[in-house]
């Protein structure tokens, strides 16, 4: 088990829903079913009752970036705690496949929200814990707010995709090149 790459669960769930856009990708059993890993079987109405625990999560997961990205990192650290409390993992040692012992969120009999959840706060929390708070961050494109977890050597990224980073930078050299001509 990778734990950094759990933090990769808050990522995908935050960007579910950016404000602003009025685009929510988190409305349906079917929207719940994309989210989850796809080696997870569950029913929908597993994944319909799932629903609202997700997007119940969704803000405190999304405050917990922006607290990161604003240099709030006690406050990122408070918010990531709270999660831990209220989905608290259990871990197990497995060897399966022949890939050697390595740690695994348990399968506890909590509904598959509660337990992406739990994997999602469990990512931050190591990501926080090893790197740093801000590795979490919001992207600086214009009117994007999609999140990131910043893997990069030198903590140096600012944008959450090569698309925003882009679209920044065409948007800045025309912004300098009118100027020159003023």
């Amino acid at each position: 088990m990778e734990i950094l790459a759990y933090a990769d669960r808050a990522v995908d769930l935050v960007n579910t829903d950016l404000p602003g856009t009025g685009d929510d990708r988190l409305c349906s059993e079917q929207d719940v079913l994309r989210l989850l890993p796809s080696t997870w079987t569950i029913s929908r109405a597993a994944a319909e009752s799932g629903l609202r625990e997700l997007r119940a999560v969704r803000p405190r997961l999304r405050h917990v970036f922006e607290q990161a990205a604003a240099g709030q990192e006690r406050d990122a650290v408070l918010a990531v705690n709270r999660l831990l409390g209220d989905f608290p993992a259990s871990l197990s040692i497995s060897d399966h496949d022949d890939d050697g012992w390595h740690m695994h969120l348990a399968d506890a009999d909590t509904g598959p929200a509660c337990r992406y959840v739990t994997g999602a706060a469990l990512g931050l929390a190591y990501t926080i814990a090893e790197r740093g708070p801000r590795r979490l961050g919001v992207c600086d494109a214009g009117r994007c707010r999609a999140v990131f977890v910043d893997t990069t050597t030198n903590a140096s990224r600012r944008y959450c995709s090569d698309r925003c980073a882009t679209r920044a930078n065409v948007a800045a050299y025309r912004a300098r090149k009118r100027a020159a001509v003023s």
